[in-house]
């Protein structure tokens, strides 16, 4: 009698529709989604390989660089197949758990994605405003505790969504107009109340946005720091250093943001823009990330290069 009335209250799958309104090119928007993943992984993998084997890519930001490029590896893998699967093959169907298991996935992921992208502020910070104190600072004793930061408190702020979503009755609603699990379209489902849900998601949001927030203190104190040394080339090496992460905040923040945003306030904005915007932000981060900093940090397209052209 548990089972049937646990079968009654949560359905045993989901359907995902995949990108409302264009489901005729599924099959071509496939094409761009599975060249980026590839594109991704190979290139997150190279930069692992070239930290792992260069002994001279063992600072601060390269071990930062190393857990971004392993969260990017994640979380495209999280999210892509399962795209694939939709517009390849009709794998509409998903477990109710294992839906639940993504939507944790991803939004722990990401989470980690902006911790980490915080951390590396604060390490270009240290090294531009403090740099006689860079040893002194970052020890491995607080990169270890940055790490840990970087990946428990997404985990922390991501599990309750879990205890929110199975609370939740579902009645006979099981289309998700997504092409994955998240923590709202699944809520959304509901017959039951979902404030609560809605809260907790926008409290989860501000400490995103916080996160952001902090990073731009970080780069206000790094822009004042860098246009106040005495060299024209000292001052554009360290723009040359901080631009590329820049540009890695910019491809993850701003189309994140925007799903978010449209998810809960942008009723306006049609249904397909808003689930293709929701997909790229997942997919072009973790490809944009190693082009990014493979041609923006020398240290590592030297290193690159040397392994292509080496004989």
């Amino acid at each position: 009698m548990e089972n049937l009335n646990r079968s009654l209250f949560h359905p045993a799958t989901f359907f995902l529709i995949g990108i409302p309104g264009l489901e005729q090119v599924h099959g071509w928007i496939s094409l761009p989604f599975c060249c980026v993943y590839l594109v991704a992984l190979l290139g997150n993998v190279t930069i692992l390989l070239v930290i792992k084997a260069e002994q001279t890519l063992q600072e601060p930001m390269f071990y930062f660089l190393a857990i971004l490029s392993t969260i990017d590896l994640a979380l495209s893998t999280t999210s892509v197949p399962r795209m694939l699967g939709i517009f390849w093959f009709d794998a509409h169907e998903i477990y109710f758990g294992a839906c639940v298991a993504q939507m944790f996935l991803i939004h722990a992921l990401t989470g980690m994605e902006a911790e980490v992208l915080m951390a590396m502020a604060f390490d270009r910070y240290v090294a531009i405003c403090a740099p006689l104190h860079y040893t002194t600072i970052l020890t491995s004793r607080v990169l270890v505790g940055i790490s840990l930061c970087i990946v428990v408190r997404p985990i922390l702020l991501t599990f309750p969504m879990i205890y929110l979503i199975y609370r939740l009755p579902f009645c006979q609603a099981r289309i998700i107009a997504h092409s994955y699990c998240e923590h709202m379209g699944i809520a959304q489902l509901s017959c039951g109340n979902i404030h609560i849900n809605a809260i907790y998601g926008l409290f989860v949001v501000s400490l995103f946005v916080l996160n952001l927030v902090f990073i731009g203190i970080s780069y206000f104190y790094i822009l004042r720091a860098v246009f106040r040394l005495p060299s024209q080339d000292a001052r554009l090496k360290s723009l040359s250093t901080c631009g590329a992460h820049v540009g890695v905040i910019c491809v993850f923040y701003i189309p994140s943001l925007f799903s978010f945003l449209t998810h809960r306030f942008g009723h306006n904005v049609p249904r397909y823009i808003h689930i293709l915007i929701a997909n790229l932000y997942l997919v072009i981060p973790p490809s944009l990330n190693p082009i990014i900093y493979g041609v923006r940090t020398k240290q590592i397209r030297e290193r690159v290069l040397h392994v292509f052209t080496k004989k």
